[in-house]
């Protein structure tokens, strides 16, 4: 994942300098379906992934192949459904809604529809990820993050180099990734796992259909309302500002993606340890993983987070050169959004693998739309292009109320045990190290020799603050039995730990 966040953040400063700030602006306009994408396919598959590892605890596997066979048909069907409806919403967005320059409209129509077939490549490889994800297989996630992140970069140096329109030549390539992708993953997986039979005759069975119909129905609309809630925020800012602001919207966008990757990293091997234990009727297990996993992948977002808060204007500085106007701010106040949203998430997860959704599903997509309202009312009365962050971390304070109801509602998680645990212990050790760690800012100009300085201050208070203020003494406990099994794993003598 170190690797890939490394490529990625130069991927992005070539593909910069290949598109120019206009075009950069409106490929994470038009393209920004590919954004989405990552998140439905994320939420997509984690559903799928629910099933197979629910049915994995309950030692069913029987029931994994015949979930593996309907989630084929089923995401063969969301498919074809959302080929039709992005088919209708890009009438709409090219005729009237879309504010993009006369000469590039032909352009941005061209790009939109190539995004449309990279949607349906990732849309029909949700199965395989979630055999992946449901046998924990991080190993070959890191792999194909890996290879990704390369591609990607070669993909962004031809364009760079192209003598071709290098908006259309960056579509084209992105499209042929995603099928790429897709057949790696398809081939690894018959390969590898033996539920990954493709005989849909055979393992066919109406009631598991109707049951995982029933979940992806409910799961995708809360997934669609907030992809369209995060895809209408670059609408709206595009009514208001132009393509201009929407690159330094896309900078933000990528950088609070690479930053959050080990979080959701996380995440995504936690699932399965949460959907088995539910499925083997351990619901004492799966709210202690839910509230540890919460803990860790708010503290691994907060690492790399508090020293990008800090020196944002100068990263980003020497990240792009060029840097667009708004992208600072963009970035840090979408960044306070995501170490929000960060605490919760496995929280969602935990309602999931208990598997009434219905009316978490039903609430959260109502209030997902709206901040782009009162963006939009905002923006007619002339504010600027950062209320719409501002309103949008209001949001997510409200949406984690509903989250914490519902998960003690159907999953009897207690309020107070995780506010006190998790809440408090994060937003405190936060608090403490963004404080200190800002001290060099006051004594010194911008630099590298001040970036080094926060860095180094902001992980020694990590490691103090974390272990003696984030984590529990039993918590402690637990981190120092992992070490001692880490040393005898790697060879290491436990002395070197106990002193």
């Amino acid at each position: 994942m170190a690797i890939t966040v490394f490529i990625s953040l130069y991927s992005t400063r070539v593909v910069l300098s290949a598109l120019g700030v206009s075009d950069f602006g409106l490929f994470n306009l038009v393209g920004g379906i590919i954004a989405m994408l990552g998140f439905l396919n994320a939420s997509m598959a984690s559903a799928t992934q629910r099933f197979m590892s629910f049915a994995q605890g309950a030692g069913d596997i029987d029931r994994v192949k015949r979930i593996f066979n309907m989630s084929a048909v089923l995401h063969l069907a969301i498919a074809f459904f959302i080929l039709l409806v992005l088919e209708i919403l890009g009438f709409f967005l090219f005729h009237g809604i879309l504010n993009i320059a006369e000469n590039r409209i032909a352009v941005a129509k061209l790009l939109f529809q190539f995004m449309v077939i990279s949607t349906l490549f990732t849309v029909i490889s949700v199965p395989y990820e979630a055999v992946i994800t449901s046998h924990e297989n991080m190993l070959f996630f890191t792999v194909l993050g890996v290879i990704e992140a390369v591609l990607k970069l070669g993909i962004a140096i031809y364009v760079l180099h192209s003598t071709f329109d290098h908006l259309i030549m960056y579509g084209i390539l992105m499209v042929v990734l995603s099928l790429f992708l897709l057949i790696l993953r398809g081939i690894y997986c018959h390969r590898k796992y033996s539920e990954c039979e493709i005989n849909i005759r055979k393992n066919y069975n109406r009631k598991l259909l109707g049951e995982m119909t029933g979940f992806a129905g409910w799961n995708f609309l809360g997934t669609s309302s907030s992809m369209l809630a995060n895809y209408g925020q670059g609408i709206v800012i595009n009514i208001f500002f132009g393509t201009v602001v929407n690159a330094a919207q896309g900078i933000a966008g990528q950088v609070n993606g690479q930053l959050a990757v080990f979080a959701t990293t996380l995440v995504k091997a936690l699932n399965p340890i949460i959907d088995k234990s539910e499925g083997a009727g351990n619901r004492a297990l799966m709210l202690k993983a839910t509230m540890m996993g919460s803990k860790v992948s708010f503290f691994l977002m907060m690492a790399l987070s508090i020293p990008f808060l800090i020196e944002a204007p100068f990263i980003l500085k020497i990240w792009l050169k060029n840097v667009p106007e708004y992208a600072v701010i963009f970035c840090r106040l979408l960044l306070i959004r995501n170490l929000i949203e960060q605490l919760f998430i496995p929280v969602v997860s935990a309602i999931g693998a208990e598997g009434n959704i219905k009316g978490y599903q039903i609430r959260a997509s109502i209030l997902t739309f709206f901040p782009l309202l009162l963006s939009y009312i905002l923006f007619k009365l002339q504010y600027p292009p950062y209320a719409l962050y501002m309103v949008f971390i209001i949001y997510s304070i409200f949406a984690s109320s509903i989250i914490l109801y519902y998960a003690w509602k159907n999953c009897q998680l207690s309020i107070s045990e995780f506010f006190g645990s998790v809440i408090m212990r994060c937003f405190f050790s936060f608090g403490l190290i963004f404080v200190f760690s800002s001290i060099p800012v006051f004594l010194s100009e911008p630099g590298f020799i001040r970036l080094a300085t926060v860095l180094l201050l902001s992980i020694v208070l990590f490691l103090i603050v974390v272990i003696f203020i984030g984590f529990t003494s039993d918590e402690r406990l637990k981190i120092k039995e992992m070490r001692v099994l880490l040393s005898d794993k790697l060879g290491i003598s436990k002395f070197v730990f106990k002193s």
